[in-house]
C-alpha cells in the first residue's frame, strides 16, 4: 500500500471521527445484556478456548481483544476486502469508531477509506447511538487496554 493511500485513510479515519458526534462513554454492564443480539454471529473467546460471552458462533470473528486490535485482524477468519484494507493502513478499533462502525458497517468502510464501492460483510445494524456506545464498552472490558497494569 502507498504512504499517499495510508495518509488519505489516516485523514479520513480523523475526518471521520471529528465528523461523528462524540459518543459518552458507555455502560458495560447495558453493553452485555446488548451483546445477546451480537452472539448469533460472534463469540468473545480468550487465548485458552474459554467462551466468555457469547456462543460458538462461526459467522464473524472472534471478539476478544477488538479493542486495540487493527480491523480486520483475526488470523484465520475470510474477512471482506475493504476491512481488510482499512487494517492493513494501520487503523485500530477504540470504543469510539467500533460504537460508530456498528450502526453502520459499510457506511463507515465507505468513509473511512475514501471509497464508495466499499463493502461491509456485516449486515446487522445497532439502531440506538447509546446501545452502540454501550456495546463497545462492553466489549472493551476484553480488551488489553482494559486490563489492570500489574507490576
Amino acid at each position: 500500500m502507498t504512504s499517499l493511500l495510508k495518509t488519505t485513510i489516516a485523514a479520513t479515519s480523523l475526518g471521520l471521527l471529528m465528523s461523528t458526534p462524540l459518543l459518552a462513554a458507555g455502560d458495560a454492564a447495558k453493553g452485555e445484556k446488548l451483546f445477546s443480539q451480537c452472539q448469533t454471529c460472534h463469540v468473545v473467546v480468550d487465548g485458552d478456548g474459554a467462551v466468555l460471552a457469547g456462543r460458538n458462533a462461526k459467522t464473524g470473528p472472534n471478539l476478544y481483544g477488538v479493542i486495540g486490535r487493527a480491523a480486520g485482524s483475526v488470523e484465520g477468519f475470510k474477512y471482506g476486502d475493504s476491512i481488510v484494507e482499512l487494517g492493513a493502513s494501520g487503523f485500530v478499533w477504540d470504543e469510539a469508531t467500533l460504537a460508530t462502525y456498528v450502526q453502520d458497517p459499510t457506511a463507515f468502510l465507505k468513509e473511512a477509506l475514501g471509497d464508495s464501492k466499499a463493502r461491509g460483510k456485516m449486515s446487522f445494524k445497532v439502531r440506538k447511538e447509546a446501545d452502540a456506545a454501550d456495546l463497545a464498552a462492553f466489549l472493551a472490558t476484553f480488551s488489553a487496554e482494559a486490563a489492570p497494569a500489574t507490576n
